[in-house]
């Protein structure tokens, strides 16, 4: 088993958004898509090898009163501490449509009610295309990330994804909402099944975002892995398998 410890990304402040900038060997590379102009942050060693893609949550979508930001960009490191202790020889992080860069068309639709839709699903798995370049896949996505990736798995087979890895993720958005009594994601894609392929989905017990229950509901137990005194954000002894 190859196993994945938590270290710190730096960050850079600047007046736009926060960016990162470490570690120093990942390269920036913010990709133009149909839709939106999506973050990405990746080290490609081999040519041949998989690479492992780890896509972010759904960031700052709300702020603390529950109104919508006018800037989802994530503030919560934990999968960008992730990425960086991940030692593969090929790794790219991805982030959400207008987190970290903000296209022309962006509107608060995107990371609301229509953070799951066509063109988020679809601009995403293009970024992920651009990045892998032919690669196999091992597709990580935490919390609102999980539900991208599935939908990717489910919308794009040409993308040769071998693994399918979620950390606090939802996958059924309308449990989800239908849970904390919130509005449903009208302009949103949904997953009525998971998709067949090899896969592992990793709850926090103390989860308030995400809770344990609607993670065994949604997989059934299968393939779940409960981490212990592990809330959203902080996941402490996480270890994945790759293979």
């Amino acid at each position: 088993m190859k196993r994945l410890s938590i270290l710190l990304f730096a960050t850079l402040v600047c007046a736009c958004t926060s960016l990162l900038v470490g570690p120093y060997n990942f390269t920036y590379s913010p990709i133009k898509t149909k839709t939106f102009e999506i973050a990405t942050w990746h080290k490609t060693a081999n040519a041949k090898d998989a690479i492992h893609i780890y896509v972010e949550g759904d960031g700052r979508a709300f702020n603390a009163q529950g109104q919508p930001t006018d800037d989802p960009t994530p503030r919560d490191m934990m999968l960008r501490n992730l990425v960086g202790s991940d030692n593969h020889t090929n790794v790219a992080y991805i982030g959400r449509p207008c987190q970290f860069v903000k296209s022309p068309n962006c509107s608060v639709s995107d990371w609301t009610d229509g953070r799951f839709s066509v063109d988020a699903v679809d601009s995403v798995a293009e970024a992920i295309k651009t990045v892998a370049k032919g690669r196999p896949v091992v597709l990580i996505g935490y919390s609102g990330g999980a539900m991208i990736t599935g939908l990717i798995i489910q919308r794009h087979p040409e993308i040769n994804v071998k693994k399918w890895i979620t950390i606090a993720g939802v996958l059924n958005h309308k449990d989800w909402t239908e849970y904390f009594d919130d509005k449903p994601l009208d302009k949103s894609l949904d997953m009525d099944a998971l998709p067949q392929i090899n896969q592992i989905h990793f709850a926090a017990e103390k989860d308030t975002v995400v809770p344990v229950s609607l993670s065994q509901k949604w997989t059934g137990g299968k393939n779940l892995v409960i981490l212990p005194n592990a809330k959203h954000g902080f996941m402490p002894g996480i270890e994945i398998d790759f293979e």
